[in-house]
């Protein structure tokens, strides 16, 4: 995992794009404060621009220096989720504009596998993490499933995690909720 890490972090730090394992499903990933990188996984994907992606994050600290707000409900939200949960945030704060949806709201997760966790930690930012096809084709289920136009469009495939037990597996998106900071919830997924 550390040469993979070691590589993954160059190529973030450079301004590039990856392809890496989540804790869902493979995701297309760069520095989620560099509107560059992020506009070239929007032009990857052939996805609208309106159509924000959501980040991850390593720790609830790093949650904190991105989000203005964390309303109580939502560390509640966490603290009992069984599968993975990307929380939408009212406001906020330090990454590409072009992450945020038409009402300034933008999507964080906490993840808690071993290679996207120590990524964001290393990295000391927020990753932008979005399924690994084309906007409209389904979501690959596993590894084997990434299109090679997806493959050859990134600047770096990671090693680790392609030959994991169980990754033939069909992988899960996360849930999705959007809590206000008036602690308002809505479940989109």
């Amino acid at each position: 995992m550390k040469e993979s890490l070691d590589k993954a972090l160059e190529i973030l730090r450079n301004g590039g794009i990856i392809l890496y394992p989540t804790d869902t499903i493979w995701g297309i990933g760069c520095d989620a404060t560099n509107a560059d990188a992020v506009r070239r996984i929007y032009n990857l994907k052939k996805r609208a621009d309106a159509k924000s992606m959501l980040m991850l994050v390593g720790s609830d600290g790093q949650l904190q220096r991105y989000v203005e707000n964390v309303p109580d409900i939502a560390w509640d939200l966490i603290d009992v989720a069984v599968h993975p949960m990307t929380i939408i945030y009212d406001h906020p704060r330090g990454v590409a504009p072009e992450l945020l949806a038409p009402d300034g709201s933008a999507g964080f997760r906490i993840t808690s596998e071993p290679f996207s966790r120590t990524l964001c930690q290393r990295l000391g930012r927020p990753v932008v993490s979005t399924s690994a096809n084309i906007s409209g084709q389904p979501a690959p289920k596993s590894f084997h499933d990434i299109t090679p136009e997806i493959l050859e469009g990134v600047d770096y495939v990671v090693d680790y995690g392609r030959g994991r037990p169980g990754d033939k597996a069909p992988g899960r998106p996360s849930n999705i909720i959007k809590v206000t900071d008036s602690a308002v919830v809505t479940v989109i997924r």
